[in-house]
C-alpha cells in the first residue's frame, strides 16, 4: 500500500494522524501541479524494485492500494488521475476526504470525487450536540466566522484555526441562519 496526501495539508507535515492517534508517514506529498498518476508510477515502480532486490515473490511485489488523506485538496486533474490509476493501472484507491467548507461550499476535489467514485462510504461524526455531524464550522481565536479564504490550516498566529464538526442546527445558530 501507498500513502498520500496533499501537500497543502501541512498539519503534521509529512504525516497522517487519525483521531484515535495513530501516526503514519505518508510515502509522498501531491503538490498542487503534480500529475498524480506519474507520480504514483514512479512511487510504484521504486515498490517493484525494492521487492525485486529482497527477492519477494512477483505475485506480492507490487502496491495493493493508494490511500489518499485529504481528497478534498486534490485537484479536479488529479482526481481524473485516480480513476486512471483504478481503471487502467489496475490499482484500488481510497480516498478520505470532507464534501464541503466551512462556508457549506463543495471542494473541487471533492466534487469531482462524487462525481467519478465507485462507491461511497460516509463514516459518520457526531455534532456537540449529539446529533450527525454534516457541515465543519471554522473557529478563528475560538470564535465562530463565516467568512475568508476557502482552506486555512495551522495558521501560526495568535488567532490559531480550528474547525468543529456540526450538525444543520447547531451551524445554523452558529452562523445566525447563514448557508453558503
Amino acid at each position: 500500500m501507498l500513502l498520500a496526501k496533499p501537500e497543502i495539508d501541512t498539519k503534521h507535515a509529512d504525516r497522517i494522524s487519525s483521531r484515535l492517534g495513530v501516526t503514519r508517514e505518508v510515502d509522498f506529498l501531491i503538490r498542487p501541479d503534480d500529475d498524480l498518476r506519474e507520480v504514483f508510477g514512479r512511487h510504484r515502480a521504486r515498490v517493484r524494485q525494492d521487492a525485486e532486490t529482497a527477492l519477494i515473490p512477483t505475485s506480492t511485489a507490487d502496491v495493493a492500494c493508494l490511500l489518499i488523506d485529504e481528497a478534498q485538496f486534490l485537484t479536479r486533474e488529479q482526481v481524473d488521475d485516480l480513476l486512471r490509476i483504478v481503471v487502467l493501472d489496475g490499482v484500488p484507491v481510497l480516498a478520505y476526504g470532507i464534501r464541503t467548507d466551512f462556508q457549506t461550499r463543495a471542494f473541487p476535489g471533492s466534487r469531482r470525487l462524487l462525481e467519478l467514485a465507485h462507491s461511497l462510504e460516509e463514516l459518520k461524526t457526531i455534532c456537540r450536540c449529539g446529533r450527525k455531524a454534516l457541515f465543519n464550522a471554522r473557529l478563528v481565536g475560538g470564535r465562530f466566522v463565516f467568512e475568508g479564504d476557502q482552506v486555512a490550516i495551522d495558521e501560526l498566529t495568535a488567532d490559531r484555526v480550528t474547525y468543529e464538526s456540526m450538525c444543520a442546527e447547531c451551524y445554523l445558530r452558529e452562523s445566525g441562519g447563514r448557508v453558503g
